[in-house]
């Protein structure tokens, strides 16, 4: 007997382990579903994780390849039996094959020539249309504009055994979303070509102006001090090198006051001892990023607007400070100054001016850095003007080659 409660006593702990056991697998299956996330939310992180990566591939170069990549991924969006991007000039980027949701390309000629006929008959209409099956065998088709600012940019067709009118809806909506992208993408490109002209306007502004008198100021030099003549044509060299390359639209604090330098130095030329010149440079600050031609060009106004109009030169300081997540940069000049209606007037674009650089460097910082990252300036009549540029120290999207 006695025996026997000993035996019934171990089932009971063994059995009483394996529901403990059991309990706790459980939970821990429970929780990892938890963590996982539900089912809807499992499907919208692949939703997303798809459509970001087509849009990726959208808003890239726009090549063939590209194009037949993100076709890749809108296939596997929408679960169609094949997609195609039908683009500008008729140029069709497509993915699957009719009649296997799995297969992969290549993909007959016909398939691409169905592609065209679709979006000839969209781009005629400028509306989503359904094409029924046009012979025994064939597959039926979806096709939906894509509009990019007004105009249709292309096609995106999506082909099925049978197309459904979830598949019609969703080729609509997945067509307006590739409209989106490609307008955001131009719009990038606009803005890189903005930066650009902007850039081109500020060397426009230096070549004129600036070149003519550095040179004369070299001339001065070449039968009275040949020595200081080329020393002022090797800082002639370096500014130009700098201030016209053709790469980066980023640099460092550090480059653009070298090619500073080499301007005062040749300002020293002209000026004489009517120029000094004061720095203040926290040597943390060196290395900050900031846009290309954005420091020189006022120390340029500084001379150019400050000092020049008056008989008696002056004093330049170029000043930089860290101050914690930004480096402050400030140009101050105790020349003539201005009104400062007329400062506001400048920096609105509302009138013409002569402050090219002035203008061009608040709107690059703006575009940049958003409405709080313009030039601050403090200026008036007699009173020497201080502008002051403001830039975050961690910038990881932008690049220098400097």
């Amino acid at each position: 007997m006695p025996d026997a409660v000993w035996i019934a006593a171990a089932v009971g702990v063994v059995v009483g382990a394996a529901l403990v056991v059991a309990l706790v697998f459980a939970r821990r299956l429970a929780t990892g579903a938890r963590d996982l996330g539900s089912d809807a939310e499992r499907a919208t992180y692949r939703t997303l994780h798809v459509a970001g990566l087509a849009a990726a591939e959208l808003r890239s170069a726009g090549d063939l390849p590209s194009t037949q990549r993100a076709a890749r991924h809108l296939r596997g969006l929408l679960g169609a039996s094949a997609v195609a991007i039908v683009g500008p000039d008729d140029v069709v980027a497509v993915d699957g094959a009719i009649g296997s949701i799995g297969a992969r390309p290549p993909v007959a000629p016909g398939f691409e020539n169905a592609a065209r006929r679709v979006a000839e008959r969209v781009r005629a209409t400028n509306r989503r249309q359904v094409f029924p099956r046009r012979e025994p065998g064939a597959p039926e088709a979806v096709g939906a504009p894509i509009v990019v600012h007004g105009a249709v940019w292309g096609v995106l067709v999506a082909f099925a055994d049978s197309v459904r009118a979830p598949l019609v809806r969703a080729t609509g909506e997945v067509a307006q979303w590739c409209s989106a992208q490609l307008a955001l993408e131009e719009l990038d490109a606009s803005r890189a070509a903005l930066a650009e002209a902007e850039l081109r306007a500020l060397r426009a502004q230096i070549s004129p102006h600036f070149i003519y008198n550095a040179l004369t100021a070299i001339a001065s030099f070449i039968s009275t001090d040949p020595p200081r003549a080329r020393e002022l044509v090797l800082e002639f060299a370096d500014f130009t090198r700098y201030s016209f390359r053709r790469q980066g639209e980023f640099t460092t604090l550090a480059e653009e006051l070298r090619s500073i330098h080499s301007y005062l130095e040749l300002e020293r030329a002209r000026f004489g001892d009517r120029l000094t010149v004061r720095l203040r440079i926290a040597p943390e600050t060196l290395a900050t990023v900031i846009p290309f031609l954005s420091v020189q060009p006022l120390v340029e106004n500084a001379v150019r607007h400050g000092l020049e109009p008056g008989e008696g030169g002056g004093v330049i300081s170029i000043a930089s400070n860290d101050e914690g997540t930004h480096t402050v940069i400030t140009v101050e000049d105790d020349g003539v100054g201005m009104d400062p209606d007329v400062l506001r007037a400048l920096l609105s674009g509302t009138e013409p001016t002569t402050h090219v650089g002035l203008r061009n460097v608040d709107t690059r910082l703006r575009q940049l850095y958003g409405a709080r990252g313009g030039l601050v300036v403090e200026t008036n009549r007699g009173a020497g003007t201080m502008v002051r540029m403001r830039v975050p120290k961690s910038q990881p999207l932008h690049e220098t080659d400097a």
